[in-house]
């Protein structure tokens, strides 16, 4: 099974944090990186789409995604 996340945040360094902490989790990047000014914020807010290969466990709606 593939599991699919979207992580999403402010566009700073604590977003980047985020990204490579997935990747060392085992996640891989799919697709490219999004981006979107947050008019009520003010601020730039960034988003990546990862994705993480899961034999032999079926899927469980119940269950966080990072726990797979």
């Amino acid at each position: 099974m593939l599991v699919y996340r979207f992580l999403s945040g402010e566009d700073d360094s604590s977003f980047c944090h985020k990204i490579t902490k997935a990747l060392a989790e085992g996640w891989s990047l799919h697709g490219n990186p999004t981006y979107a000014y947050d008019a009520h914020a003010k601020k730039m807010r960034c988003g990546q789409a990862v994705t993480r290969a899961v034999p032999d466990q079926p899927y469980d709606p119940n269950k966080k995604l990072v726990d797979y």
